[in-house]
């Protein structure tokens, strides 16, 4: 499956790993805390447990919540961790892991190339058709729907003939 940033939550890497599909979607961008400082993928997570980059290791609560607190305070890292007075405090997600992986598979050079080669032509696809009309045209969902379908055919067609549709033979043929 290809897509930008937005589809790559943690219920839809999920979803796609139910299905062994394979995500081709952009990551969500980690942010450090600290401009320049440590991001949660500095931090190692085993089995409920989050280990912060200076080795102390905090378990998981109920709510998804690491809390590292009075930990940090004589910590020689904290000024690339946090700035919190009480402590660093990580959320970790019901999918934290596969969204992990998902990242690491992201950083790849192959995964790269891959979704440089296909995503710009569905996001141009996706200009193409709210190009002029952001809104839909007519009242009624089953208008609309035959607009959506006949400007959508048109596309295609006009993407094909741009790629070379011509007829050989009476038959239609890409160059």
């Amino acid at each position: 499956m290809l897509g930008d940033s937005a589809y790559a939550t943690g219920d839809m890497l999920h979803t796609l790993d139910g299905k062994k599909w394979l995500p081709l979607l952009k990551p969500w961008p980690l942010r450090p805390t600290v401009e320049g400082g440590f991001t949660l993928d500095d931090f190692r997570y085993d089995a409920d447990a989050l280990t912060c980059p200076a080795g102390i290791t905090r378990k998981r609560s109920a709510k998804g919540t690491v809390t590292f607190g009075a930990a940090c305070r004589g910590c020689p890292l904290r000024q690339r961790c946090t700035t919190s007075a009480s402590g660093r405090t990580v959320l970790i997600g019901e999918h934290h892991q596969l969204q992990r992986e998902h990242r690491k598979r992201a950083a790849d050079d192959g995964f790269q190339a891959h979704y440089r080669q296909h995503r710009p032509m569905v996001e141009r696809s996706i200009a193409w058709l709210t190009r002029g009309a952001r809104r839909v045209p007519y009242r009624g969902v089953e208008k609309n729907n035959n607009w959506l379908h006949h400007r959508v055919a048109a596309l295609n067609l006009r993407r094909l003939l741009a790629m070379g549709l011509t007829m050989i033979d009476g038959a239609w043929a890409l160059a």
